[in-house]
């Protein structure tokens, strides 16, 4: 899935990513994407291990902007995010989020993403519904002014 434009755009105005320090990848396959995010000192324990919150949270942004690029338009919220820690990763290791759709309805998408460490081990799996729905006229037009500051 090509998401560069996308990325591109969200870049300037998104605060959670950037401030985890995500970086979203395309992919080739028209149905998955990935996005990485080293270990450090936004998002890890005072233990030195990558936060469970922050890997949650790098699903539901992989997730969120795989929903945006395949319904251009409209906006994509998660409504569910369920996830299974299986092994820590220490500050200074970087984990990649290999997002999968599995089911894209009309207003709800599911994804399934397996978030790995440098080694290509399994460190986490996760579940995320979004919510995808046309912007309001009101939300349209914050939208739209946005894309004219830019």
């Amino acid at each position: 899935m090509n998401i560069d434009e996308l990325v591109k755009r969200i870049s300037k105005t998104d605060g959670l990513s950037k401030t985890l320090g995500m970086h979203f990848i395309s992919t080739p396959e028209p149905d998955t994407l990935q996005a990485s995010m080293k270990v450090d000192e936004r998002n890890r324990q005072p233990f030195g291990f990558l936060s469970g919150g922050a890997s949650l949270a790098l699903a539901e942004n992989v997730a969120g902007i795989g929903s945006l690029a395949l319904c251009p338009g409209q906006i994509a919220v998660g409504i569910n995010v369920s996830g299974t820690h299986v092994q820590a990763v220490s500050e200074g290791d970087t984990v990649t989020a290999y997002a999968k759709l599995v089911h894209k309805g009309r207003t709800l998408h599911t994804w399934e993403v397996a978030i790995k460490n440098a080694a290509d081990e399994l460190i986490c799996t996760v579940q995320v519904t979004n919510y995808v729905f046309t912007p309001k006229k009101k939300d349209a037009k914050m939208q739209e002014s946005k894309k004219t500051e830019e």
